[in-house]
């Protein structure tokens, strides 16, 4: 698959999105999230996938649809009966603490999950935007002011297709070092915060760079 740079991308709202996400946050010019959809199940709009000792790991944010069935993406509320904010981040700090640079990120990405914002588009919104800063990609992020059906003529239209179901649009990730490279292979594309916290400044170079990668059909 090939997009085009000059053209709008259209992205689904993701928490903490995948490599694959942010290359493609980095390499457009347009950005629009979809928020008017009906809800999806199993994707990453409230997961992502951290790197640990163990392998990869789910974290999920709880969230309810206050229209059941038929809510909309944007009408998603975030549940914190479970506490997620402290179980999320005490897996995270596990995982990243002794990477390169997560003392210097960790404290705005810590802020953001401990602010009880109840809209998970809301709070994806806000990470997506601290981390894009951090990183130093300059994209005007938008939401979606209406549904626009799927359509396989449309290449920009990335909505299902950065899915946890299906792989990735990239089939090449380089390698880099990850905090638990001397145990297990290298995970590619994993949440943005591996990426970052092991990166640090080079994360904007190593998305760069997968603009060469080759697009899968």
């Amino acid at each position: 698959m090939k997009t085009g740079t000059g053209n709008t991308i259209l992205l689904p709202t993701t928490f903490l999105g995948t490599i694959e996400y942010f290359y493609y946050l980095n390499a457009a010019e347009r950005v629009i999230i979809e928020q008017h959809e009906t809800w999806p199940k199993q994707t990453y709009r409230n997961r992502t996938v951290i790197v640990t000792d163990k392998g990869s790991l789910d974290l999920i944010v709880p969230v309810t649809k206050i229209n059941g069935s038929h809510t909309k993406t944007k009408d998603i509320a975030i549940t914190y009966r479970e506490n997620w904010p402290v179980k999320h981040w005490r897996s995270i700090e596990t995982a990243y603490q002794n990477s390169p640079f997560f003392l210097y990120y960790a404290d705005k990405i810590k802020t953001l999950f401990f602010s009880k914002i109840s809209n998970l588009v809301e709070l994806n919104t806000l990470l997506t935007k601290a981390v894009c800063e951090m990183i130093g990609i300059n994209i005007e992020i938008e939401l979606s002011s209406s549904f626009v059906k799927p359509s396989a003529d449309n290449h920009n239209d990335l909505r299902y297709k950065c899915s946890p179901k299906q792989p990735p649009t990239l089939k090449i990730f380089p390698e880099y070092t990850q905090v638990f490279s001397d145990k297990q292979p290298f995970i590619p594309n994993a949440c943005i915060l591996d990426l970052l916290f092991c990166l640090g400044p080079e994360s904007k170079y190593y998305l760069t760079t997968l603009n060469n990668s080759t697009h899968r059909s």
